[in-house]
């Protein structure tokens, strides 16, 4: 069997490695939410509808512009923010993806009734290996 080559995008993996971070926030997921039902919305609007601190707010909101996740527009004094829909619709369908590879590796390792390899540390290995001749 051949192993296939992997061809990895630093530039690409530094950009998604950002958004999945930004996404795996719960803070940061629920103004994400609030800035979605509102179509656009400022950022008093935002921590004084979600309780929430100004600074706290702005600190969240600035990872989600720098992984792309919205769009800000002044207006006066307030910046509005929106949903980057493009970026989370490529994000959604990417993730898809990924996830049906993972369903077609797993049907096939069922089919062939291969193990599964799960990866550990060498600490992990050896503490394994302790409990075993103790047993």
């Amino acid at each position: 069997m051949r192993k296939a080559e992997v061809k990895l995008d630093i530039e690409q993996l530094q950009e998604s490695s950002e958004v999945l971070r930004a996404l795996a926030h719960p803070l940061r997921m629920k103004i994400l939410e609030f800035i979605d039902e509102q179509g656009s919305t400022h950022v008093n609007k935002i921590y004084n509808t979600l309780h929430l601190e100004q600074s706290i707010t702005s600190q969240h909101l600035r990872v989600l512009r720098l992984a792309d996740l919205v769009h800000t527009k002044r207006e006066g004094k307030y910046i509005f923010y929106t949903v980057n829909y493009p970026k989370l619709h490529k994000i959604i369908k990417a993730i898809n993806k990924y996830l049906a590879y993972v369903a077609r590796e797993d049907e096939e390792r069922k089919k062939q009734k291969k193990a599964v390899i799960i990866p550990i540390t060498e600490e992990e290995f050896e503490r394994e290996q302790r409990q075993k001749k103790h047993i």
